[in-house]
């Protein structure tokens, strides 16, 4: 396990809520984001998702640095997982320790705005009836995994 890494098996919870535990911290929060069944009235089969590995654990790393520098004294692990996954499994864990509460809720949210808005992870929703690839991340996710994304 690293403190920072996308995944293609099944998250383990505990592991990186351990991973920022200290003596020093008094709050420790987790979020996990799940596969929902449901989105805006079109039920959802199952999610695939797909990322530029390299460059997405240096995102999340780089999101690390981030909140700790906004937020001293804060320990992160964040995870991802990649490939398809089923109606409520985990698709991101982000665990933020801090001395007190406020700041380990605060740099949580900033964790999750961020990995939707800079690390190169690509969702495809697939129905009943279709599929289409989701999210902000700009360019197309094949050029992207070949290289063609910064």
């Amino acid at each position: 396990m690293k403190q920072f890494e996308i995944v293609n098996t099944p998250i383990e919870t505990e592991q990186y809520r351990d991973f920022v535990v200290n003596p020093y911290q008094g709050a420790v929060v987790v979020f996990s984001g799940h596969v929902r069944e449901w989105t805006k009235g079109v039920k959802t089969e199952y999610l695939e998702y797909e990322a530029y590995t390299p460059m997405a654990e240096k995102k999340l790393a780089q999101i690390g640095d981030e909140i700790n520098a906004q937020w001293p004294g804060t320990e992160v692990a964040i995870v991802h997982r990649i490939g398809p996954l089923q109606i409520s499994d985990i698709a991101v864990l982000i665990s933020v320790s801090s001395p007190h509460r406020k700041d380990a809720y605060q740099a949580n949210e900033y964790a999750i705005e961020r990995i939707k808005a800079i690390v190169p992870i690509w969702k495809k929703e697939i129905w009943e009836d279709g599929s289409e690839w989701q999210g902000d991340q700009r360019g197309n996710h094949t050029e992207a995994k070949k290289g063609g994304q910064s």
